[in-house]
């Protein structure tokens, strides 16, 4: 008779015998069905809801994006990037809409910094929009907790309109936007949760493929 292995053998062949077993199911077979199931029923959202036009990448519809001027000096680290007119444009963003820096400012609502720096946005978008000051969305003065949010209120959307309307001289108007922006505006979170929202990244494409 063959002598039997020692028990702490045993245990350790136990082991070793689990750990391949589990490697095969949680480290292969789950994650390749999981990734069969999203590929088959949610293909656009596991691919990152890429946005395209003209079959060029433009973005993701979960992440917001900067529609800025071109830099006089693209190589000046100090030259704060101007938001074009003729684009809607997202709310701020202390991330700059970086998606490696998803952050907020963390700063409470009593902090003279960010007061004052409400203010300033708030000076700033009633002069771009050329509205009331009084009148500005607050989306438009505070950033996301995410800072990559792309979307904006559609209180919003619709101070913008005709600043868009005026910078591409006319070549749109003011019902077609409107249209657009009703077009995407999401409805509440499970039907109850937070407001409908206006995905600027798809307002912005719709735009662009306007003219």
């Amino acid at each position: 008779m063959s002598k039997p292995l020692p028990a702490a053998v045993r245990t350790y062949a136990t082991a070793v015998r689990m750990l391949l077993v589990l490697t095969v199911i949680l480290g292969i077979a789950y994650p390749l069905l999981v990734t069969g199931i999203s590929q088959v029923a949610f293909a656009d959202k596991a691919n990152g809801s890429v946005v395209k036009s003209d079959g060029k990448e433009i973005g993701s519809s979960l992440l917001g994006q900067n529609y800025n001027l071109p830099k006089k000096n693209p190589n000046d680290p100090n030259e704060q990037a101007q938001p074009d007119p003729k684009w809607f444009q997202p709310r701020p963003s202390v991330a700059n809409y970086d998606p490696h820096g998803s952050a907020a400012s963390n700063l409470g609502p009593n902090d003279n910094g960010l007061t004052q720096t409400i203010e300033q946005r708030r000076a700033d978008v009633a002069a771009f929009d050329k509205v009331d000051p009084a009148g500005v969305p607050a989306d438009a003065l505070t950033a996301s907790g995410s800072g990559l949010d792309p979307h904006i209120s559609t209180a919003y959307a619709k101070e913008q309109v005709n600043r868009v309307v005026q910078a591409r001289g006319g070549k749109v108007t003011a019902d077609q936007l409107n249209t657009l922006i009703s077009k995407y505006t999401d409805g509440r979170s499970l039907g109850f949760l937070g407001a409908p929202g206006v995905n600027v990244v798809l307002l912005n494409k719709a735009l662009s493929e306007l003219q």
